[in-house]
């Protein structure tokens, strides 16, 4: 019979130790209290606009008539609503945002320039998941989300085109919203 080196006998002491051990710290948190996942949420000192809704409801907004088919975005001036729309014309997410002081006008629109990493704004909130489709009257106006999740009020007199969303929903559109996807504003 050959001897076992100690090498490996020690190895082996300390996987079924380390394993013990998780195994029992996973029975002990098995046994505590579960944490209830919370939405993000902007903070209310700094929110004006309407309070996001959340992203799944028992009953979603309907996509707006006369907003095309095909895959694309929707964006209701009137419900300050946005909508990811699939090639089945079935809606894949939608979700409250605020406006900026700037509507792009109705129409259609294609995605352009886009920027993932976090800049300031206009309104000087650094922001992200920047998705620019149209500009009107020299203004840029996009899809974005503050970094820290507000929406604060643009400052009296500004001219912003930013059209803020929730983190979550911010980087939702940035996945769906590749350049050259279409965008349309309707009332």
């Amino acid at each position: 019979m050959r001897a076992v080196p100690a090498s490996k006998v020690w190895v082996t002491g300390l996987t079924v130790g380390a394993i013990a051990v998780v195994a029992a710290l996973a029975v002990q948190a098995d046994r505590g209290d579960k944490p209830a996942a919370a939405a993000a949420r902007p903070s209310a000192s700094a929110t004006t606009g309407p309070e996001p809704q959340p992203t799944e409801s028992a009953a979603p907004a309907a996509v707006p008539d006369g907003s095309g088919a095909g895959r694309r975005i929707v964006y209701s001036l009137g419900q300050d609503r946005v909508w990811l729309v699939d090639a089945s014309d079935s809606p894949r997410r939608t979700f409250a945002v605020w406006p900026g002081t700037v509507d792009p006008d109705p129409g259609t629109y294609t995605v352009g320039t886009r920027t993932e990493d976090p800049i300031t704004g206009s309104d000087g909130v650094r922001i992200e998941h920047v998705v620019y489709f149209a500009v009107k009257s020299g203004v840029n106006v996009a899809f974005s989300n503050a970094v820290d999740g507000s929406s604060p009020p643009p400052a009296d007199g500004a001219r912003t085109g930013g059209i803020r969303m929730t983190t979550a929903d911010g980087s939702a559109l940035w996945t769906f919203g590749s350049a050259g996807t279409t965008v349309a504003v309707v009332e």
